[in-house]
């Protein structure tokens, strides 16, 4: 009985996908694959895509749906990112005022797309998708207009607006050389306190970020303020009749989801080493929804925990699966097998969308 209530609360789904990461951490030495690089790799995407996951959790509690409109955060991160490197500013003083911009901006872009979402109540999900697209393509042409001036930030050939990719290993990364002489660069947030357990590199820098913003969400749906936003999402007519104004929370909780996004893309933006615009927003949404879902969460109801758990298993999931297929078959068919791995893990996490297990 009380085998049969540990595989409920974990969920079979879950627990066959689990064991088949488990299984790829395994086959990886037997491909010819690093375990300490793949073991590190998998740490890194966590810790890359973590908050953006987080930032769905707001949204959902309060009932507005899994956020499909991810994209307005990103692009506030991103013009906060890149109006960080205008100004010149380098390490972690340059990812925080990253942040800082890209939260103040986010708390506008946040809301109007709240706004919007209170007068479509009941379609969130499916106008959040079609405000996603539309705005990252207003962007795009945005962009092009945009006043900035630092050469590594505007189009070479043009002079103006904003290239595409944006390096930032002059600002935000740092430099390494192992014991062999090679030479890398790293995110400053992710080498912060990082160490070395038997080869593998464990990105403290990241995480201590992540369980920041991770307390922080936690502590807040604690609050009077939190608990109503809770209300609201689980039973709107009982929030309603007990004096909690709908609309507010809801608003508040898109507010809140655009500006923890905002600050999550500067944190993989540092690790990635670059800051991508135009239609690169776009390629998040599904991910880190797709991971959230596969983490336990529902429509209406997510956590810290699903948040964790699914990061780990999507990632994980999608990093080894190439990896280890490419050095068993001695082929490179990296990137079709991302794509399809990818692909049918967001399939099967939103025709779960209704579901807890």
């Amino acid at each position: 009985m009380h085998n049969k209530s540990v595989l409920q609360k974990i969920g079979l789904p879950r627990l066959i996908i689990g064991l088949f990461l488990l299984g790829l951490f395994i086959a990886a030495p037997l491909a010819g694959v690093s375990l300490a690089d793949s073991i590190e790799n998998v740490l890194a995407r966590f810790g890359m895509f973590s908050i953006l996951v987080l930032s769905l959790v707001p949204m959902v509690q309060s009932g507005c749906g899994l956020n499909f409109g991810l994209p307005i955060g990103i692009v506030a991160g991103i013009l906060g990112g890149v109006t960080s490197i205008e100004f010149g500013l380098t390490g972690f003083g340059g990812i925080f005022v990253g942040m800082l911009i890209g939260a103040a901006i986010a708390v506008i872009f946040g809301w109007g797309y709240g706004v919007l979402l209170n007068k479509i109540k009941g379609d969130e999900m499916l106008i959040a998708t079609y405000v996603g697209y539309s705005f990252t393509a207003f962007m795009c042409m945005i962009y092009l207009v945009l006043p900035y001036k630092n050469p590594v930030s505007v189009l070479s050939y043009a002079g103006r607006g904003l290239a595409q990719q944006i390096p930032v290993a002059d600002y935000w990364m740092k430099n390494l050389i192992d014991a062999n002489g090679t030479k890398s660069s790293v995110g400053v947030l992710t080498d912060f306190l990082s160490f070395n357990v038997f080869g593998v590199r464990i990105p403290v820098g990241m995480y201590l970020v992540f369980a920041v913003f991770a307390l922080a969400v936690w502590v807040f749906f604690r609050t009077k303020t939190g608990t109503a936003m809770t209300a609201v999402g689980s039973n709107p007519a009982y929030a309603q009749a007990g004096g909690i104004h709908i609309n507010r929370m809801r608003l508040f909780s898109v507010i809140l989801s655009t500006v923890i996004a905002a600050a999550g893309i500067v944190v993989y933006q540092q690790s990635y080493g670059f800051i991508q615009l135009y239609q690169s927003p776009l390629s998040f949404t599904f991910q880190t929804v797709a991971a959230l879902l596969i983490g336990g969460a529902s429509i209406n109801k997510a956590s810290i925990p699903n948040v964790i758990i699914g990061t780990f298993l999507f990632q994980g999931i999608i990093t080894l699966t190439p990896t280890v297929i490419n050095g068993a078959l001695s082929i490179d068919v990296s990137e079709v097998l991302r794509l399809i791995v990818t692909n049918g893990m967001i399939v099967y996490a939103l025709t779960r969308r209704n579901h807890n297990e």
